[in-house]
């Protein structure tokens, strides 16, 4: 049992030839922990903030190249207003506390997501981080925030059509590469493996187009009680399954 394994251990069990590249990961129950304890939401959000640590710590040690969070939805918007203005000053604090973390570790943020909604003091220290962190090499740390696939592919498809109308490319040029370089994820490779915490089982409007052949792996546990060891498990699991990107088994082993 995952419980009973120490990190090390559970370290020792995952092959370090075949890590998935990139990570994704639907962070959620921040809420439901804190009211399962009393406590306000906003607890739950601070010790999100803790587990985000965790997995980024864990991630970096680990090898993998990309590691993408869903922090704030499209739809997050809709929430009190209360909750949302906190969630952005926490977001912004966070962030401008980790900065000389994430350089000393080598780890790079991006933000993808319509930026263009994010209050200026928040903005200002994401994207300050971005600046200090570019020239770090390790892993890529993506918050997804202000994020929705579906506004992002909207977004590809105006901008794809945009070029057609001015005459800069041909409808018949439009394939798979032309979209994934409008999205706002160009230049990092699809999720090889998707986690989602809280034991909901739905995508929730999260990298549509990029997950279309990834593994995923569903916890039961809130994003605040989501450890080292519970990353661990879900490479683990991603590690024993047989990917076959349509192909048949015979294929896959023959390569």
């Amino acid at each position: 049992m995952i419980g009973c394994m120490s990190l090390e251990d559970s370290i020792k069990q995952i092959s370090a030839k075949r890590l998935p590249v990139h990570v994704a990961m639907i962070m959620d129950g921040n809420g439901r922990w804190a009211k399962q304890r009393g406590l306000d939401r906003s607890m739950g959000h601070i010790e999100g903030v803790k587990a985000v640590r965790r997995v980024t710590e864990i991630a970096s040690d680990l090898g993998i190249k990309y590691l993408t969070l869903y922090t704030f939805s499209t739809e997050n918007w809709n929430r009190p207003k209360e909750e949302v203005e906190a969630l952005m000053h926490l977001i912004a604090i966070a962030i401008e506390k980790e900065t000389p973390d994430l350089v000393k570790n080598n780890v790079r943020l991006r933000i993808i997501g319509d930026i263009g909604r994010i209050p200026e003091y928040s903005l200002e220290r994401l994207q300050n981080c971005e600046n200090a962190t570019s020239m770090c090499s390790g892993l890529t740390l993506v918050l997804a925030i202000s994020y929705s696939s579906r506004w992002e592919i909207i977004r590809a498809i105006r901008n794809i059509a945009a070029d057609v109308a001015d005459g800069r490319i041909s409808p018949d040029d439009i394939d798979e590469q032309m979209v994934d370089d409008n999205l706002t994820t160009a230049g990092i490779p699809d999720p090889d493996l998707l986690v989602r915490t809280g034991g909901d089982y739905r995508i929730s409007n999260y990298l549509l187009w990029q997950i279309a052949y990834s593994e995923l792996y569903f916890s039961e546990k809130y994003w605040p009680d989501f450890s080292k060891e519970d990353f661990c498990d879900a490479v683990r699991q991603y590690q024993s399954r047989e990917r076959r990107f349509g192909k048949t088994s015979e294929q896959v082993q023959d390569n």
